[in-house]
């Protein structure tokens, strides 16, 4: 009984800033300013208009949604291709090569952002909608190659054996068999892929400069600036910007944990 009087009360701590967050949405700023953490009494509906309009969150949403989904594509195809021949084939610099991408969860971001720049600069890639795609795809490489190597060794060879006397070939069985047993380890690596390139806010400060590039995170910051007082709208923007996360994780959530245990009990 105490472990779930526990567990209660972590959810209710975790969950009440996104309620009061969604609450102040609707309040206009004479409310927040003298009821910031009771429900609204009347529901300002124009604090979503302001957000979307003014700070051009269709814009914002189109840029985030492409970069998002195109890095956590490029990234969940490499990683599974890389773990598929780092788990499942064995050869002399096997163990040096998985060292050396599990070496990159080790580099802190902003360590990173100056040498970054200044390569996309000399690449002529600064403010373009594909500059964000090579941060994005090499920082999380290494924890998909983790997450997926450790799933794809747990597999009997003898599934690939029976493959290769049906004639199938390496990329086959790839494609065929080993993707598909993987479901619940991709689940898991597409969603933290989603939620970081969806939150990431520094390389995209240093990286992006033209609003019509900017992506959510640089975009929200940009109109907190403009709104200073107005907290209803930001709070309007904030939860909008959240239910995008809401949702790709309640489509993802039952493969998670899944993934998750299965990657770190048999790998």
């Amino acid at each position: 009984m105490a472990r779930y009087l526990v567990l209660i009360v972590f959810a209710l701590v975790n969950a009440y800033p996104i309620v009061w967050m969604i609450m102040n949405s609707f309040k206009s700023e004479r409310e927040f300013a003298v009821n910031p953490f009771g429900f609204p009494k009347e529901m300002v509906l124009e604090n979503y208009v302001d957000a979307w309009e003014i700070a051009n969150f269709g814009v914002l949403f189109r840029n985030s949604a492409f970069v998002v989904m195109t890095a956590t594509v490029i990234t969940v195809l490499i990683g599974a291709l890389a773990s598929y021949f780092l788990s499942r084939f064995e050869f002399k610099t096997n163990k040096l090569l998985y060292t050396f991408f599990i070496f990159g969860m080790l580099i802190p971001i902003h360590a990173t952002l100056v040498p970054m720049f200044i390569l996309m600069r000399n690449l002529g890639l600064l403010d373009t909608s594909v500059t964000l795609l090579f941060p994005y795809t090499a920082f999380h490489l290494p924890i998909t190659i983790f997450i997926l190597t450790s799933f794809m060794k747990a597999f009997p060879k003898e599934i690939e054996e029976s493959a290769i006397m049906d004639g199938s070939g390496i990329f086959r069985i790839f494609w065929s068999i080993i993707l598909p047993m993987s479901r619940p380890a991709l689940a898991t690596v597409i969603i933290l892929n989603f939620i970081y390139n969806w939150n990431e806010f520094s390389f995209a400060l240093v990286l992006i400069n033209e609003p019509s590039l900017q992506t959510l995170p640089l975009g929200l910051a940009n109109f907190a600036g403009q709104f200073t007082t107005n907290y209803g709208a930001q709070m309007a923007g904030l939860t909008m910007s959240l239910v995008p996360i809401v949702v790709f994780y309640l489509f993802f959530e039952k493969n998670i944990v899944k993934g998750m245990t299965a990657g770190a009990v048999k790998g």
